[in-house]
């Protein structure tokens, strides 16, 4: 319950994602005879909340959140930094994923800047995702998998594009609408770190998670809820010169923000001290 209303409060203009990730996690939780892991891949353009959607998910399963010991994040950039140590990070990300399963079987994993990651690496984890009762006396089908990524945001954004220009809102989108394009798509791009992954392949991701481009008025949402957040009375004013101050995109039609609601933070640091 905490998880839908977390997301009903807190992430705008993202349909698909509080529809299917509720679905996912909630259905996940309850099974008490899951055949593997769950994993999840969010996709799409930096600010529209794909951080912030895996911060709610663990707070939903543990109360200290990401600061809980049984949730685990990786950023590419920070923790497999070079090319030519990628067969050490291999042996050290397996380890890792054993060493804390073997103490809770309910353990979270974030891999965050999946397009940053190097090909080939996220392969290794390939038999944590997999189908097996034990691998080695552990069971990892009661861990979550979840990786987000900047990869695909092109494909999503010209469906996004696409519905708009032919006149039908945002929220007519469905899930098949994007969902098949979005995985071939990740699975073909280079510089996905999914590029050719066996995970794709072996169809081991559960979700393909489409993150929509923002729109003006979700980035006015986004200011409003910072402003209360800071114990501040909204003043709409300050609300529609934060937006105004956003880039948009495409060039002529100036629909999507092209940050989403990443600066609004920092650009509210300017009207309140």
């Amino acid at each position: 319950a905490a998880l839908q209303e977390n997301l009903d409060k807190k992430l705008f203009g993202q349909h698909l994602v509080s529809k299917v990730v509720v679905k996912a996690v909630r259905g996940f939780l309850n099974n008490t005879n899951a055949k593997k892991p769950l994993a999840l891949s969010l996709h799409g353009w930096t600010g529209t909340g794909k951080n912030f959607v895996s911060k709610i998910v663990a707070e939903s399963i543990y109360k200290r959140g990401l600061q809980s010991k049984y949730v685990h994040q990786f950023v590419a950039t920070l923790h497999f930094p070079h090319a030519h140590s990628i067969n050490l990070y291999k042996d050290q990300l397996q380890l890792w994923i054993r060493g804390n399963v073997s103490i809770c079987p309910r353990s979270i994993f974030i891999f965050d800047e999946m397009d940053k990651m190097h090909a080939g690496l996220i392969d290794s984890i390939k038999p944590f995702l997999d189908y097996y009762e034990l691998l080695d006396g552990v069971s990892y089908r009661q861990a979550i998998f979840i990786f987000l990524s900047n990869a695909g945001a092109e494909k999503i954004t010209e469906v996004a594009l696409d519905f708009w220009r032919n006149g039908r809102t945002r929220e007519d989108i469905q899930l098949t609408d994007i969902q098949n394009a979005l995985s071939v798509s990740v699975f073909n791009n280079k510089n996905s770190g999914f590029w050719h992954s066996t995970l794709i392949d072996r169809n081991l991701i559960d979700y393909f998670i489409p993150f929509l481009p923002l729109e003006y008025k979700h980035v006015k949402m986004c200011v409003r809820v910072e402003i209360e957040s800071r114990g501040y009375i909204v003043d709409e004013d300050i609300v529609s010169r934060i937006a105004d101050e956003m880039t948009y995109f495409p060039r002529e039609e100036r629909i999507y923000s092209d940050k989403g609601c990443k600066t609004v933070d920092a650009k509210l640091d300017y009207y309140y001290d």
